[in-house]
């Protein structure tokens, strides 16, 4: 198969960004990864690989809420061509507050802001004029916490916010990308196992509770999303742009 398309996926180190990836990658996109990790982007390139083969895969250490660090990453990643595709994956777990100040309040909440929006914000941004025009595909991964709110550890109310604020940001870049012939949707995923943030930690009772949300009786996992985002980022989804998409077995339902 011939490589003549570029993708680009944050946080494609680890669980749903590293099934993206490698979605990507067999579908024929030769495919940059970001993360803050060099080594566990090396390992996800060996890993996708093997499957796809050799020179499909160029892992970009970088801290994606450091501008400097992301204005370098961009400069490397255009140097490749033109960016046909972009996955805001990159997020971040949440982060209590250390103690029950207002202080350690606000700091909880820029760390969550800035793992969960800014980092598509200042990467999409360094990337924009690098878009192929047209034909250029932007997903960004939300959560279904965004929709229905967040509560309790793993989708604390800082985390939902700054996910459902990318929900406002995508639809502005929709509208100004459109008439490029560039796409831009939001994949609202549920609960997804086999990720950082439902990892081994979660209790049975946790997991129990989580599927009998669903209407399908199951958990999602990386390879579902990874199909979801393997259909926008195609050229048949030219059609669809501006929307948000829950992924999440019916726990919340479409409105």
């Amino acid at each position: 198969m011939t490589v003549d398309r570029l993708a680009v996926v944050s946080g494609g180190g680890t669980g749903i960004g590293r099934a993206i990836a490698a979605r990507l990658a067999g579908d024929g996109h030769r495919v940059v990864i970001l993360g803050r990790r060099a080594a566990v982007l090396e390992e996800a390139r060996e890993e996708i690989e093997r499957a796809a083969g050799p020179g499909r895969v160029v892992p970009v250490a970088a801290d994606l809420t450091d501008p400097a660090a992301v204005g370098a990453a961009a400069a490397r990643i255009t140097g490749l061509g033109p960016v046909d595709v972009l996955v805001n994956n990159a997020g971040a777990i949440v982060t209590p507050p250390a103690d029950g100040s207002l202080a350690a309040l606000a700091a909880s909440w820029r760390r969550d802001l800035d793992g969960n929006l800014l980092t598509a914000v200042l990467l999409t941004t360094a990337l924009q004029d690098g878009l192929r025009r047209p034909g250029g595909r932007l997903v960004v991964i939300s959560s279904a916490a965004a929709q229905r709110g967040g509560a309790g550890p793993h989708s604390a109310g800082s985390y939902a916010a700054a996910k459902a604020a990318l929900h406002g940001w995508a639809f502005g870049l929709a509208r100004q990308l459109g008439p490029d012939g560039i796409t831009v949707n939001v994949l609202a995923p549920g609960y997804i196992e086999e990720t950082e943030i439902f990892g081994a930690g979660w209790s049975e009772e946790f997991h129990a509770r989580k599927v009998a949300d669903t209407l399908v009786g199951r958990a999602g996992t990386p390879a579902d999303v990874a199909e979801a985002v393997g259909y926008l980022a195609s050229p048949a989804a030219g059609y669809l742009t501006g929307q948000v998409i829950g992924l999440n077995g019916g726990a919340v339902l479409g409105r």
